[in-house]
């Protein structure tokens, strides 16, 4: 199944975010809204109980139903200790006490309170009863009373229109004549349920307005962030399509993750059209250099089939051995270039240097071995060997009379240096002679200066192993070649 674009995903992931953080705030503010709202009412009931109840110390039992606090539309009452109601409030004038709504949820109450209920019908002029009920939930009680149009408390038929939740304190107080009693007041929240349902309401419409605009910022948003990725795209595929890596993509003046982003893709198609073009100069000077001995050997060749007598047979076997050994140069670049790693052993330079100079016959200066400090490195024995042969090689084209070779420890390193006292390396070309196919002399032959791969597979058998390879010394009056590598562990 095919993926959608980050731009959707970016859209629907912010958008899913910002719908559970609004789900769970509008919870939030509703539970504290609704809290509130109660803590008001339960303290507007506390007062008005409170402040019935001290009335009651200046007034008789008989003028308690004459309270100020009696005379208004919010359910209110004075009940004795016997259960008798001393005062209400107009809706509740002839109403059983408030503690009997309470109880009349209770099953052995509920047949007690019916009867009561029909008693208080028959005294109040034909007036319809109505029995409270007490959430048993809540720590406060709630009381539901019958209510009219106007959301006041009610008992007459024609007028109830709903039902309404009442908070209701009871506040212990006495009488002038010392009856103790209990004041009920309530107080309505009705207000409490308009302002929660007001704010859900407001909620469930304007929550997609909000998820709407989230999204379509997050998709503008993310447009206009992922532009330049497009701009990459597209030139990648239009340098893929051409195959020319000159070219590049364009880097936007951000400092970002995705100017960031071209600023490597430039470098790495940089990285990718030096090597397809070293490579392009590798195959070529390979192509010259080896035109050259087998031209001369498709020579010799041809002249011994028409005239036997004039075969060079050492000129042929020099020109096949040089073959031999431009085609292994090649055959170990060719390896280096694709990454082959060493092989992993400890090699000891001052014994490879011992056992590789006394091999060696035939040279034209004689090799002086001086210094040669222990101590092993990591890596292959045959390519060390073979940086070896090709420094010594070099140094006997270039010396005058002598050669030689020292091994010293450097801290944690071996340095092999190998020297000689010809014409020098000049400082301008001292990195350009580890390219590939350089030669600084131009007037020496390929037979006596070689093909000019030596001192580059040197320096990519050291760089192979963790090292370096550098000329160091005069400019002029010799030059030394110092191969550095590390100490194995444990020295």
């Amino acid at each position: 199944m095919r993926r959608a674009s980050v731009r959707v995903r970016a859209a629907v992931g912010a958008t899913l975010v910002v719908a559970l953080a609004l789900v769970a705030a509008g919870f939030f503010v509703v539970a504290t809204l609704r809290g509130g709202l109660a803590d008001t009412a339960r303290l507007n009931a506390e007062n008005a109980a409170r402040g019935t109840a001290a009335q009651l110390a200046d007034v008789p039992d008989n003028e308690v139903g004459q309270l100020d606090g009696l005379d208004g539309d919010e359910p209110a009452q004075v009940v004795d200790a016997n259960g008798k109601v001393l005062g209400a409030s107009d809706p509740l004038e002839g109403r059983r006490p408030m503690a009997d709504f309470a109880r009349a949820d209770r099953p052995d109450d509920a047949e007690k309170a019916d009867a009561e209920d029909a008693e208080a019908d028959d005294a109040d002029d034909g007036d319809s009863g109505g029995r409270g009920e007490v959430d048993e939930d809540s720590e406060n009680k709630i009381l539901t009373f019958p209510v009219d149009d106007d959301g006041e408390v009610t008992y007459d038929k024609e007028d109830i229109a709903d039902t309404q939740e009442f908070d209701v304190a009871a506040v212990q107080g006495r009488t002038r004549d010392g009856t103790p009693v209990t004041v009920y007041s309530g107080a309505s929240l009705g207000a409490q349920q308009e302002a929660v349902s007001t704010v859900t309401r407001s909620m469930l419409f304007g929550l997609p307005v909000l998820l709407v605009v989230v999204a379509g910022v997050t998709w503008l948003v993310t447009r206009r962030a992922l532009r330049p990725v497009e701009g990459i795209r597209q030139e990648m595929s239009a340098i893929t399509a051409s195959t020319d890596l000159s070219r590049r993509v364009p880097e936007p003046d951000a400092r970002d993750e995705v100017a960031r982003l071209a600023r490597t893709t430039n470098e790495t198609l940089a990285a990718l059209e030096a090597s397809v073009e070293r490579q392009r100069r590798f195959v070529a000077d390979a192509s010259h250099e080896l035109r050259s001995p087998i031209a001369s050997l498709r020579t010799q060749l041809e002249v011994a089939a028409a005239h036997p007598e004039l075969l060079d047979l050492d000129e042929a076997v020099e020109d096949t051995v040089r073959l031999q050994t431009l085609a292994a140069d090649l055959l170990l670049l060719a390896r280096l270039d694709a990454g082959e790693r060493p092989a992993e052993g400890r090699v000891a330079l001052d014994a490879l240097v011992r056992e590789h100079v006394a091999q060696r016959v035939g040279d034209p200066h004689p090799v002086r071995v001086g210094t040669l400090d222990g101590g092993e490195v990591r890596g292959s024995a045959g390519q060390l060997s073979r940086v070896l042969a090709n420094l010594l090689n070099n140094a006997q084209r270039h010396a005058a009379s002598e050669v030689s070779v020292t091994v010293r420890r450097e801290g944690d390193r071996l340095a092999l240096a190998v020297s000689d006292d010809g014409e020098g390396v000049p400082e301008a070309e001292r990195e350009r002679i580890f390219e590939r196919f350089v030669r600084l002399d131009a007037a020496r032959s390929r037979d006596e200066g070689g093909a000019g791969l030596g001192l580059a597979i040197a320096r990519d058998v050291a760089e192979r192993h963790g090292g370096t390879l550098r000329v160091e010394g005069p400019s002029q009056g010799g030059a030394t070649f110092v191969l550095r590598l590390p100490l194995a562990d444990g020295q």
